[in-house]
């Protein structure tokens, strides 16, 4: 069986490690059908830092295909991805294009293998936010409704699919396989230096000659969607929040992601955030950096998806600045960490003082136990 296998973006990398893994231990075992498996990176996240490094930490094997699309607007992203990744189909022939997450190369590829009638694999199926505003509901939606097989993380995201009408028998529960990524990285995660880290991948010159003291724990801080950085009257004020009440309570470590800087420089915002002396600004991490921030920090306030689900089974308290999440398992409401806050800074300052007092309840939901990825190769071999 030839199997190919698509990420494009970060999220993508931590979800299609424990996949290769599992193929290559099925291989190795020399029973049963073999697999052949080939990478294809479309390129979304062409930065090293955001891209290359996470391959090499998480031992992911070198792409055997890079389509290198870059940046762009969506059309453009979706457009140059499926002019390329046609020709790839064409040539390789494969038996089942495995496609990740909610990325503009999930949407592309599988529209893309279908129009060739080539099966196709949506690992992570059945989130829904509710929001048609957010581009990647719009990509789930649609590669959903395409999928032949259906890999669903949580029984929020089955119940999803069966109510839209997906048939039984293409949908498998088989758990979350970002958890496989966290349980097989906890420990090597664990053992880094904190200090180091922040010397390592400091924005400011002065690397940790001016760090504040950590004795009392930190905040740590992403953010990166449309909705929070690309307006100053969503910006500005989060911005101002985190300078003038966050950090004067507790330090507030943020590793920026490339566009909110961008709009913080743009905004004129940027002087602002660096010579605060509570907010610690980091380049982009590796993923055993920052799960090794997320193990150690106070609380967590993020718009990543993928974050929600760490702080769920670590326990740490979460402010998602999100109005809605395709993740509900993570939500307290259903014995996770996350409490959703937009982006209202009053809905976030009552958040954050209560939060800053509650205990660490990791919380563990079903399946979500490190063995997604052999669940999901089982269920490919099955079809």
């Amino acid at each position: 069986m030839k199997i190919i296998s698509v990420v494009g973006a970060r999220p993508n990398f931590m979800k299609i490690a424990p996949l290769a893994h599992a193929i290559e231990q099925h291989n190795a075992s020399t029973l049963g059908t073999f697999v052949e498996h080939k990478l294809v990176h479309t390129g979304q996240h062409y930065d090293v830092r955001m891209s290359e490094g996470f391959f090499r930490e998480l031992n992911i094997p070198a792409p055997d295909i890079n389509l290198e699309i870059g940046s762009g607007s969506h059309a453009e992203q979706v457009g140059r991805t499926m002019i390329a990744f046609e020709k790839v189909l064409l040539r390789e022939r494969p038996d089942w294009v495995v496609v990740l997450g909610d990325i503009n190369a999930t949407l592309a590829c599988s529209v893309t293998a279908k129009k060739l009638c080539i099966s196709v694999c949506h690992i992570e199926a059945g989130l829904r936010s509710g929001d048609m505003t957010m581009p990647e509901e719009i990509n789930r939606l649609v590669t959903d409704r395409l999928s032949d097989l259906l890999l669903t993380p949580d029984t929020f995201s089955s119940l999803n699919l069966f109510r839209e009408g997906v048939l039984p028998e293409k949908v498998r529960f088989v758990g979350n396989i970002m958890i496989d990524t966290l349980e097989a990285n906890r420990e090597k995660a664990a053992a880094y230096d904190l200090d180091r880290i922040f010397e390592k991948n400091s924005l400011l010159s002065d690397g940790t000659n001016n760090l504040p003291d950590f004795s009392g724990g930190f905040a740590l801080l992403t953010m990166h969607r449309p909705s929070n950085v690309d307006s100053v009257e969503s910006l500005a004020p989060i911005l101002d929040f985190l300078t003038d009440e966050a950090a004067t309570t507790l330090p507030v470590v943020w590793p920026i992601h490339p566009r909110t800087r961008n709009m913080l420089i743009y905004f004129g915002l940027w002087e602002t955030a660096v010579t605060c002396p509570g907010l610690v600004l980091l380049h982009p991490l590796g993923y055993h950096e920052m799960l090794r921030l997320n193990i150690e920090a106070r609380l967590t306030l993020t718009d990543s998806g993928g974050l929600q689900e760490e702080c769920c089974v670590l326990g740490t308290p979460c402010l998602t600045l999100r109005w809605s999440t395709e993740r509900p398992v993570t939500l307290q409401e259903h014995g996770g960490a996350s409490v959703l806050v937009g982006n209202n800074v009053q809905r976030i300052r009552e958040e954050f003082r209560k939060t800053l007092g509650a205990d660490r309840v990791p919380k563990r939901p079903e399946l979500w136990d490190g063995h997604t990825a052999d669940r999901c190769l089982a269920a490919l071999l099955e079809m």
